[in-house]
């Protein structure tokens, strides 16, 4: 299959980054327990401007700062992943053009082919059902770099 060609760069769609995906799901869970910036940050032990740009997805933050924030927010960090990756999926992969009202499901494409590499056999292990588990719908693997 070809890729996609934006020959017009200002209809090329601006990737999505992890860092903003991030802070709006610890946004959302701060807002959703009605406290305030000041509270979670002094609970975590981070500066309240730094959390700000880490909810903004201004900062990448760390491992350390997102386990304690977590921490502070009382959700596992595994939530805060599986959220983040649930937010990713549903992203659009190729946004409609600007004016195009065409309703369409931004997941299915990659939710789709994230299915189908799962369920692909890995090479040198034999098919999935022969020393591979298969993978259900709904499991939820993180691949990190």
């Amino acid at each position: 299959m070809a890729d996609l060609v934006f020959l017009d760069p200002r209809r090329r769609p601006r990737p999505v980054l992890l860092r903003t995906l991030v802070g709006d799901v610890l946004r959302r869970h701060r807002q959703g327990q009605g406290r305030t910036l000041a509270d979670v940050a002094r609970a975590a032990r981070v500066s309240m401007p730094y959390l700000s740009e880490v909810e903004r997805g201004r900062k990448e933050a760390s491992s350390e700062v997102l386990a304690a924030v977590c921490g502070a927010l009382r959700i596992d960090l595994s939530d805060l992943l599986a959220e983040v990756w649930h937010d990713l999926a549903a992203e659009p992969a190729d946004p409609a053009a600007p004016g195009d009202q065409r309703r369409r499901d931004p997941a299915a494409g990659r939710v789709a082919a994230f299915q189908r590499r799962a369920a692909e056999p890995v090479p040198g292990r034999g098919p999935v059902g022969r020393g591979r588990p298969a993978r259900g719908s709904s499991d939820v693997v993180l691949l990190a770099a």
